[in-house]
């Protein structure tokens, strides 16, 4: 059975750090696309941050320099270091791995950022 768990959320306080990470349960995780998203109350699902196959990397603008996305394959687990974390930055975050045609997802973890 596929499984994405999602683990490192928390509270805290502005201009602070925290690491999310995205586990799976196989090595398939290896050769997927994993895509990191945040869902505020209210607001639609956006893209936070993209690591594929490849290494290559891309960030929304809101996050670029701040965040960054990276993997250890032998862990089989995909990391999102969050750092100079704002108010607005928070939100449930969420992995999504893409392993051809197949999407999978975590249940999520939340980021709080306030004083």
């Amino acid at each position: 059975q596929v499984q994405l768990v999602e683990s490192g959320g928390g509270l805290v306080q502005p201009g602070g750090s925290l690491r999310l990470s995205c586990a799976a349960s196989g090595s398939w995780f290896r050769t997927s696309t994993v895509r990191w998203y945040r869902q505020a109350p209210g607001q639609q699902r956006g893209l936070v941050a993209t690591l594929t196959v490849g290494s290559s990397t891309d960030y929304a603008a809101s996050v670029k320099g701040r965040f960054t996305i990276s993997r250890d394959n032998a862990k089989n687990t995909v990391y999102l270091q969050m750092n100079s974390l704002k108010p607005e930055d928070t939100a449930m975050y969420s992995c999504n791995a893409q392993y051809y045609q197949h999407m999978y997802w975590g249940q999520g973890t939340q980021v709080t950022v306030s004083s």
